[in-house]
């Protein structure tokens, strides 16, 4: 009797200590579509590459791989998925021929947009980016850059929107919407970025 009761002991410690200690889920983009995630532990390795796949590793180390739907994950971690931050958002303004004040009328849109959804990012993060065609000389084009960028921070703050870090910087010419040689004039590379996160 004193052996069975060892062996169930035995048995009901090793079921205790191959339950999971971690899981990983991965979760489709807004789009449904997924990358993929490498789960490794000391002696295995496993890949998670399709929607609501789901690793779960136990204390010895033992990797077990599962699938769920978007049912079962929305409800097992509807805590966690609330809390998730929005997703991040961009918007383009344009800017007139070698001028960093003269924006392109579109912009009000960008900005009722950006003060409209401000609200549901609680510690809000804003980078303005600033760019330019390559027209000029690269040093030039870095200061236009920049007078750009924070043309747009100044109208950020004018319209009264807040974010924790509110950010400002300057590509130049480095990063074009749309590559051209030197010296073309494209109007959709004289632009400002911002980011919301």
């Amino acid at each position: 009797m004193a052996l069975i009761v060892v062996g169930l002991v035995a048995l009901g410690m090793y079921i205790i200590q191959s339950q999971p200690t971690s899981s990983v889920v991965l979760l489709p983009d807004a789009d449904g579509k997924s990358g993929s995630v490498i789960v490794q532990t000391e002696g295995n390795r496993q890949t998670l590459s399709t929607a609501y796949g789901r690793a779960s590793v136990n204390k010895f180390g033992a990797i077990h791989l599962s699938s769920d739907d978007a049912g079962q994950v929305s409800q097992r971690y509807a805590a966690t998925l609330a809390a998730r931050p929005p997703a991040p958002l961009s918007f383009t303004v344009f800017f007139e021929f070698g001028s960093a004040v003269d924006i392109a009328p579109v912009f009000q849109p960008a900005l009722d947009k950006l003060r409209e959804v401000i609200g549901s990012y609680p510690a809000a993060e804003i980078t303005v980016i600033g760019h330019t065609d390559r027209v000029g000389s690269l040093e030039s084009n870095d200061v236009l850059s920049l007078q750009r960028a924070d043309t747009v921070r100044k109208l950020i703050e004018q319209l009264g929107i807040q974010a924790i870090v509110l950010e400002v910087a300057g590509r130049g010419e480095r990063e074009p919407l749309v590559p051209t040689a030197d010296e073309v004039a494209e109007a959709q590379n004289r632009r400002v970025e911002i980011n919301l996160r």
